[in-house]
């Protein structure tokens, strides 16, 4: 079937004569010719789409005697055709766009009739600027959601929060759908343990896999109204993913081309070498000065090098369209010997068949291979095992290199960062292939049957060396560790729906829809890795990667492992009505039935409904239409689940031992396990002003969270090999907020434009009815911090609340005085969330700036508390300049245990990205279009915080497998940004 739709895109199509020919174009003042705009004869499904610069070209019936044109962001126009070939439209800036059709599960519905909290995110309000992934498009974009960066490594993971923190386990992370196909929400790349010093580092972007140019649009379904059609994995809210699709006409072939380069946003700051020499003095440590004056965080980072390619070839005809894509991005990393390469391909193709054009076929091909180069910046290793760490406590008086240019190594525990980076390989290579195809049959312009078939397939590999002449670690030294691991990742989909949209009686209009899905996912790997035998010299040094040879390590130092998750299917029963009166009253109805694997026999199917009502006065006769041109009322209730832990976690699992029995218990079973329960209410408003040159939204939630997930031991003491078993503990956590959304249009004409969007989230979080005792989390790393915790859950508290010993200062021998009672310190969940966005057009000069900030919130400075602290001079390393400047003289012996003295207020605003532009047009016969601009991200932070960035989360799995927020650990630090590029068609 693919085989035959590519060879389509190349075959003539045919068309049935028509009685005469309109032409024209469309455009935008700000962009001159609107690509991509939807023309059609109203009432009809005859239509098609603007090419690159806006031109189009239609047969419409004799008796034809409007079009109508539409295009997302813009208000949709009917102009009149009477007697005329040709029309020249000039389309209007629309933030309410009534008519505009929204994504929404399963299917689209026209906004008008949303009665949910939805943000739909066009292509034109994207944040601009070079990403590997798609989520970071949407940063401070709309209301209640927060997209925070847990690493500044090209290719990190992202967090995304949408109306606050409610994972007790797992990730927390929306659902995000592509095209229709839900996605496992993992990442294919292999994790790393390599000895007790060197750590996994942070995670990869399950999104990579995505080419942002790709992307038309991103719809965020934001209360349980909205996300109940997607039952039990929707309980952290859904975001559904729009790829670019072909239009209609002449073969189009559109170029991006960009390049720039990244620099160090921020650093914490340490002494240098002069003020090295004065806190020698200071405490009276001697032997310390080196004679030296190095920067040792600068030696190993850079000035980073990107270039991003695009390519996109569009067209078809009114039975056929298609789009195909190419994309490269080199991206360096600020850290040397970091970066991140992705090569992607898109496909997808429209096509419809016999003389009705009833039956049509959509495919939609993605495929990519995104290549990392790694660091050892990692938060689960021992403290000798970070470069970060390693690089901020480096004595700034010793030399990295020695009078003959080799690499200064000393045994011990001070680490050469330059030795640690050289000495170090790690690569990984993800390979992602997602495709569905879609047929389906329109029984009537009323009645339509879609089936959508689908598999994404994501297979990664990594590959990690050693070097044995890194002799600071007692697992390395004279051996050198070789690793190669492999990880496969697939989720087959097969789902069936039923749409109906008709007038039923006179105004009273439905919209109804009927699915089944079926879905399976499965996830295995491997590993061998070795130790060199340090009796035969370990692996040697023969400028040969360890990984090449690994078949030559000691049998004895060598091991080899492989795993299957447990498979897991979901099989679900949907549907959907919403009732429209008069474009006036709107009432909507979801219920999703799911039954899941993963759950316990007596458990494994769950209900999820939900109920929404929207009145709209702006369609009221007594309504002054004549000030307001909008106001809406919403209000819905609804339930979704979330079964986000580990496939066969409801099952008895056993371990093997080194013969291939059954040895001892990994799981206990739990036939009564069962979904984690969200229940939301939401209440909102929508309001137009001044021919929707002003638009406001508000919206009121309040979510509840029950039945929460979460592995317990049964049995107390537990011993350390313990099995676990997955529970359903008693208790709720709360989010409610409010979110505020204003778009104005404060000057909108031919020549000039100047518009400022800004929304607010306001949120309060609490742990509420927990039966048992409080769960102890929040891990703080670091030498002398083995076992420290920070973070608890118990009634009354935000979730992951700081729960800290509170510290009173020094006493007059420079020791800590006597800690304060353990309690409450703060939250790492922010209280309010804003994003600022202004736009500003004279002619074809164009000047957009985003802002984002976060307010409320605590970050633990554990960067600080473990490797900025006084105790390391001592040591022979550095410190913190904070810690030098304390006005009481601290003693060096002074432990540095975890408290309230490393908890730092974390609210920050920053300038996100700003981007200069102008738009030539068309430039000549062939080149149209034609725009240049430069970009910067990342451009300023304000802050209070002393790390390297507070947007910065530095994901742990610290205590009872609860994800940690808000804790900063020397982190792959961030960075700041500047693209200059090139767009055109040919």
């Amino acid at each position: 079937m693919l085989a035959f739709a590519l060879l389509a895109i190349f075959i003539p199509l045919l068309s049935q004569a028509q009685n005469r020919t309109i032409t024209g174009k469309v455009s935008d003042p700000a962009v001159g010719g609107l690509p991509g705009v939807t023309v059609l004869v109203p009432g009809t499904s005859n239509g098609t789409s603007t090419g690159a610069d806006g031109s189009f070209q239609l047969d419409v019936p004799a008796t034809a005697t409007t079009l109508s044109f539409s295009f997302v962001g813009y208000a949709m126009q009917q102009v009149d055709i009477t007697g005329k070939t040709s029309v020249q439209v000039t389309m209007k800036t629309n933030a309410q766009g009534l008519d505009e059709v929204v994504v929404v599960g399963y299917g689209t519905a026209r906004k008008q009739d949303v009665t949910g909290a939805v943000a739909v995110i066009g292509e034109k309000d994207f944040n601009r600027g070079t990403f590997t992934s798609p989520e970071q498009l949407i940063q401070g974009r709309t209301s209640g959601v927060q997209v925070g960066n847990n690493s500044g490594q090209p290719g990190g993971p992202a967090t995304v929060r949408i109306r606050g923190n409610s994972a007790v386990t797992g990730s927390g992370q929306p659902l995000y759908v592509v095209d229709g196909v839900p996605l496992d929400g993992r990442s294919a790349r292999p994790g790393l343990v390599a000895s007790n010093d060197i750590g996994a580092g942070a995670d990869s972007n399950p999104l990579n896999f995505l080419n942002p140019d790709d992307v038309e649009s991103v719809t965020v379904l934001k209360d349980a109204s909205a996300t109940a059609i997607y039952g039990s994995r929707a309980a952290y809210g859904v975001v559904l993913i729009t790829t670019k699709k072909g239009k209609t006409g002449a073969p189009v072939l559109n170029v991006g081309v960009s390049t720039g380069f990244s620099t160090l946003l921020r650093r914490p700051e340490f002494l240098d070498a002069s003020q090295y020499r004065e806190a020698l003095t200071y405490y009276g440590v001697t032997g310390g000065d080196k004679g030296g004056d190095v920067d040792a965080l600068d030696e190993i980072l850079r000035t980073a090098r990107l270039q991003n390619y695009n390519v996109a070839m569009s067209g078809g005809g009114e039975t056929g369209r298609y789009r195909l894509s190419l994309g490269y991005l080199d991206q360096d990393g600020i850290v040397r010997k970091t970066g991140f390469k992705k090569y992607s391909a898109n496909l997808s193709t429209n096509f419809q068949f016999l003389e009705s054009k009833k039956l049509g076929l959509d495919i939609n091909l993605t495929t990519s291979q995104f290549r990392e180069q790694l660091a050892p910046i990692t938060t689960d290793a021992g403290f000798r095992g970070s470069l970060i760490g390693q690089a901020l406590q480096w004595n700034p008086t010793q030399s990295l290199r020695n009078p003959n240019g080799t690499l200064f190594v000393q045994a011990g525990d001070v680490v050469n960062p330059v030795a640690a980076q050289e000495y170090y390989n790690d690569n990984s290579r993800v390979t992602t292939i997602l495709a569905n195809a879609s047929p389906y049959y329109k029984f009537t312009d009323w009645l339509e049957y879609r089936a959508l078939l689908s598999v994404n397939y994501n297979t990664g590999q990594r590959r990690t060396s050693i070097d044995q002449r890194l002799i600071n670690f007692p697992d390395l030294i004279d051996k050198g560790f070789a690793s190669i691991s492999d990880n496969e990742l697939t989720t087959q989909q097969i789902a069936q729906t039923l749409n109906f949209n008709k007038a039923i009686a006179g105004d009273l209009n439905l919209n109804a829809l009927l699915g089944y899905e079926y879905t399976k996912f499965a996830n295995s790997g491997s590993n061998v890795n070795a130790f060199g035998n340090p009796a035969g010299g370990g692996f040697g040094v023969f400028g040969l990667d360890y990984t090449n040879y690994i078949q030559y390590s000691a049998a004895g130092n060598r091991q080899v492992s492989s795993f299957i998750d447990p498979s897991s299917e979901l099989q679900s029963i949907f549907g959907r009505a919403i009732l429209n009166y008069k474009d006036r009253y709107v009432l909507t109805g979801t219920l999703r039935r799911d039954e899941s694997s993963k759950f316990g026999p007596n458990n494994r199917v769950g209900y999820f409904p939900s109920f929404a009502v929207a009145w709209d006065l702006g369609q009221e006769d007594f309504f002054p239409a004549e000030k307001l041109s909008q106001l809406k009322l919403r209000a819905g209730y609804g339930r979704t689940g979330n079964q986000e832990f580990p496939a066969g976690s409801a099952q008895s699992r056993y371990t093997f031992d080194n013969n291939g029995q059954a040895q001892s218990p990994l799981n206990v079973g739990n036939d009564d396990l069962k979904w984690q329960s969200d229940a939301q209410f939401n209440a909102g408003i929508d309001i137009g002003a001044f021919d929707s040159r002003l638009t406001f939204t508000a919206d009121y939630f309040y979510k509840s969270t029950t039945d929460l997930l979460f592995p317990t031991t049964p049995g107390e003491p537990r011993p350390s090999n313990a099995a676990i078993q997955w529970e359903n503990l008693d208790g709720k956590i709360i989010n409610k907020g409010v979110e505020l959304a204003v778009t104005t249009a404060l000057v909108r004409s031919e020549q000039v434009e100047v518009g400022l969007n800004v929304n607010a989230t306001f949120i309060r979080n609490e742990v509420s009815d927990l039966i048992g005792a409080p769960i102890p989390t929040g891990a703080i790393n670091g030498q002398g911090l083995s076992g420290a915790l920070s973070q608890s859950i118990r009634n009354g508290l935000p979730i992951n609340a700081f729960y800290l010993p509170q510290y009173n200062g020094l006493n007059d021998n420079g020791l800590s005085n006597e800690f304060g009672a353990l309690g409450y310190a703060g939250s790492p969940n922010p209280r309010t969330l804003l994003g600022l966005s202004a736009n500003a057009r004279y002619g074809k000069l164009a000047l957009i700036a985003n802002m984002t900030g976060v307010f409320g919130q605590y970050v633990y400075n554990n960067t600080l508390n473990a490797v900025g602290n006084v105790g390391q001079i001592g040591a022979g390393k550095n410190i913190a300049l904070s810690t030098f400047e304390n006005p009481i003289k601290e003693a060096t012996g002074n432990p540095s245990a975890a408290s309230t003295r490393y908890l730092e207020k974390g609210d920050f605003l920053k300038l996100s990205n700003v981007t200069l532009s102008y738009s030539f047009g068309d430039v000549s016969s062939f080149i149209k279009g034609a725009r240049i601009y430069a970009t910067g991200q990342n451009l300023f932070v304000f802050t209070d915080y002393d790390g390297f960035d507070p947007e910065i989360n530095t994901v742990k799995r610290g205590a009872n497998q609860v994800p940690s927020v808000g804790i900063d650990y020397l982190p792959y630090p961030s960075a700041r940004t500047f693209t200059f590029g090139v767009n055109f068609s040919l």
